[in-house]
C-alpha cells in the first residue's frame, strides 16, 4: 500500500552517528531474514499502531462525527502505511534520535493525514473564493477599512488576471478556503509536492504583479525566499 504522506527526510552529516544499542538492535533485526525479521516487523507494527492510536485519540474531539470503529480503522491503516514507509527508508535513519522516536513520526503523520481526509470525505472542496470578507478586519478605522477594501479588490482582480485556472484553484483552495493540502492533492489527482510548486509559482506571480502596482500583501501571500 502506497503511503499518502509526504516523504520524511532528515538533514544531517553524510556519515551516520554512532547508534544506541536499542536502535542498532532494531535495524539488525529488521534487516535479518526469516523468523527474526518477521518478529521484528510485528513488534514495529505494534509500536506504530500505538502511536497512530495516540494521534487519533488526540484529534478525536475535532471529529465528533466519527465512531470508535472508524477511528480504529484509521489508526490501523495509518500503522500499516507507516510500516511500509519505515521499511522502505531504513537506510535514511542516521541516529539523530532513537529509532523508536524516528519511527513514531511516520505513524503520527500518517494518522494526521488520514484523519484530515476522513474529515473532508463527502464534502465539496471549495475552489472558488467563498468570501473575501474573511480578510477584512472590523477593528480598522473607516479610512483604513476603505484602503483595505481597495487592496482586496486589487488582489481579487489579480488572481483572476495573472494566474492560470489551475493556479487559481490551488491558491484559493489552500490559502483562502483552508482545504488541507493532502485532501486537495487527492481531489485533483496530483501530489503534495506538485501543489506546493503550484502555490509557490502563484504567490510569486501575484507578488510581482502587486509590487508592480505599488502594493504588497505579504501577510497573506507569505514570505518568499529571494
Amino acid at each position: 500500500m502506497e503511503s499518502a504522506a509526504a516523504p520524511i527526510t532528515h538533514a544531517g552529516p553524510a556519515t551516520a552517528r554512532p547508534l544506541d544499542d536499542e536502535s542498532r538492535d532494531w535495524l539488525r533485526s529488521l534487516r535479518a531474514t526469516g523468523g527474526e525479521r518477521e518478529a521484528a516487523i510485528a513488534r514495529l507494527h505494534a509500536l506504530l499502531l500505538r502511536a497512530a492510536r495516540f494521534e487519533v485519540a488526540r484529534r478525536r474531539p475535532t471529529l465528533p462525527h466519527l465512531r470508535g470503529n472508524e477511528l480504529d480503522e484509521i489508526a490501523l491503516e495509518a500503522a500499516d502505511d507507516a510500516l511500509m514507509s519505515v521499511l522502505a527508508r531504513l537506510d535514511d535513519f542516521r541516529g539523530a534520535s532513537r529509532f523508536t522516536t524516528w519511527v513514531y513520526k511516520f505513524a503520527l503523520l500518517e494518522a494526521a493525514v488520514k484523519l484530515r481526509r476522513r474529515a473532508w470525505q463527502g464534502r465539496e472542496v471549495p475552489l472558488e473564493p467563498e468570501s473575501w470578507s474573511l480578510f477584512a478586519s472590523a477593528t480598522l478605522e473607516p479610512d483604513e477599512q476603505a484602503e483595505q477594501s481597495e487592496l482586496l479588490a486589487v488582489l481579487q482582480a489579480a488572481i483572476g488576471e495573472v494566474l492560470t485556472a489551475h493556479q487559481r484553484r490551488v491558491l484559493v483552495g489552500l490559502a483562502l478556503n483552508g482545504v488541507p493540502i493532502d485532501v486537495l492533492a487527492e481531489r485533483l489527482n496530483t501530489s503534495r509536492g506538485a501543489l506546493y510548486k503550484t502555490l509557490h509559482d502563484a504567490r510569486r506571480k501575484l507578488r510581482a504583479h502587486l509590487e508592480h502596482s505599488g502594493l504588497a500583501l505579504e501577510t497573506w501571500l507569505g514570505e518568499e525566499e529571494r
